[in-house]
């Protein structure tokens, strides 16, 4: 499966019919999940690293992009990776480090060390990962500002568009406002002319209430990882008490 391919899934969506990717942690879950007839994955760094044995945002690349690749082996549907903000390698080299381990697509988030980056860097870095690949990744950037927060004073909203301009501007296929709130979904998805990638968690809209609101794609960060691990514990618990 190509770029192509996944890029395709996102776009002719009518509304409340967001692409819906869940995320596996391992070759295991990526079977179940394209099993079940999910027509594409992305996988979630933090599930990632917890299946690793790392906290979040501490995983080697080199473990990352190995975790990658035995996701992508193990099913044939579009993979997408969350490879955080790149873990420092050059552009090139991030490119030739996902093409290689079998993925497709990529998040790639504006938070560096937990700071948030200047957004103009981070539209020159998207736009060499994008020269750098040509049409080979679809490539999801991540902006933070509800998660990693703005300077006081700055308008939270507004800086989410400015950012989501510049980087839809610099080749970014999509833009993912992590954390935005549900009742900006509508304008922001107004203010952008790409898909919108919306995080379904569990105290929140679900997929389709997602899709109406304006998101063109909804995901789910290590949601279903935990949700697994949550009910390992429940069931490890009831062995001890049987």
């Amino acid at each position: 499966m190509t770029a192509s391919d996944l890029r395709a899934l996102h776009h002719g969506r009518t509304v409340g019919d967001p692409l819906v990717l869940p995320g596996p942690w391992d070759a295991d879950s990526a079977r179940v999940l394209a099993g079940a007839g999910f027509p594409a994955l992305a996988t979630p760094s933090a599930g990632v690293a917890a299946s690793l044995g790392y906290e979040d945002g501490a995983t080697p690349a080199a473990e990352m992009f190995a975790a990658v690749a035995r996701i992508a082996r193990a099913v044939s549907v579009p993979v997408s990776a969350d490879i955080e903000a790149g873990y420092g390698l050059a552009p090139r080299e991030l490119v030739e480090r996902l093409l290689a381990a079998g993925a497709v697509g990529c998040n790639l988030e504006d938070t560096v060390d937990g700071v948030l980056v200047d957004a103009r860097w981070q539209a020159d870095r998207l736009a060499e990962v994008r020269a750098a690949a040509g049409d080979a990744l679809f490539v999801n950037a991540r902006v933070d500002t509800y998660v990693t927060g703005v300077p006081e004073g700055t308008d939270q909203e507004a800086e989410t568009v400015r950012r989501a301009l510049l980087y839809v501007a610099a080749g970014a296929d999509c833009v993912y406002p992590i954390g935005a709130p549900a009742e900006s979904l509508p304008r922001l998805a107004a203010a952008v002319p790409a898909p919108l990638n919306a995080l379904a968690r569990p105290d929140g809209p679900g997929p389709r209430r997602l899709g109406e609101l304006g998101a063109g794609r909804v995901t789910f960060g290590p949601g279903l990882q935990r949700r697994a691990m949550a009910a390992l514990r429940e069931f490890a618990d009831g062995l001890r008490g049987a």
